[in-house]
């Protein structure tokens, strides 16, 4: 059985800086070898989002002007990403989209800015400083090591329901305070790691789709699917 995906590039002609658009080709990539054809769909700015067209969103980071722009007009696909998180839909936010998940960050003048509070984490800013270089985490659950690239000023700070990607073994994290980076919540992995992370981290981009698939076919033998192989490349 051919199996389909559609994934929500959210906002990707704004939020794309870093290359985060990669994530979404290494998705196709490794879908390709595990039978799963993913497309996929830009949502941008005065665009609907259905919560029942899409079964990964894909949202990347930008710089502090495209950011501002995106925090008011995500505020109305507030309601619609929140229900299909709730849902279990899957998710990768990176960075900025990682913060405008979660309740506000603060930006480099110090204006507060609201996110849509669908996770329960907020971002401060640092004074003068930036997490910026090479950063190893280990997912306690899976045991996989994710290897990659931070670089951001917020300090981010997790709430109630909410688990870290991983513990820092190497670099800063989300705040260079608690030893965790990123956040799980549901289907929702966030992280700061830039580069895009699915190119490095096989694995994750693994577990990213056997969730979605789980989802759209509930009834499904996706054991071939489970049983592929990714090789990780650091």
């Amino acid at each position: 059985m051919q199996y389909h995906l559609n994934v929500a590039h959210l906002y990707g002609d704004l939020m794309n800086p870093y290359g985060d658009i990669g994530n979404i080709l290494v998705l196709q990539y490794f879908g390709k070898q595990m039978g799963i054809e993913v497309t996929s769909e830009l949502v941008s700015l005065d665009d609907h989002f259905d919560p029942d067209k899409f079964d990964i969103v894909v949202f990347g980071g930008g710089q502090d002007f495209e950011q501002t722009i995106v925090s008011k007009d995500i505020q109305t696909k507030k309601a619609d990403l929140t229900n299909f998180i709730e849902d279990n839909g899957s998710v990768l936010a990176i960075c900025g989209g990682f913060q405008l998940l979660g309740h506000y960050y603060v930006g480099a003048d110090g204006e507060k800015i609201p996110g849509i509070g669908a996770l329960d984490h907020y971002t401060e800013k640092q004074e003068d400083n930036r997490f910026i270089g090479d950063i190893v985490i280990q997912n306690q659950e899976t045991g996989d090591k994710y290897h990659g690239f931070e670089n951001h000023q917020g300090i981010t700070f997790l709430g109630e329901n909410e688990r870290p990607l991983g513990n820092v073994l190497e670099g800063h994290g989300n705040n260079g305070e608690d030893g965790v980076e990123g956040a799980i919540y549901k289907n929702v992995y966030c992280t700061y790691f830039h580069g895009p992370i699915l190119a490095r981290n096989g694995e994750l981009a693994k577990h990213i789709l056997i969730n979605a698939l789980k989802r759209r076919y509930p009834d499904a033998d996706l054991s071939n699917a489970e049983k592929v192989t990714i090789p990780a490349t650091y």
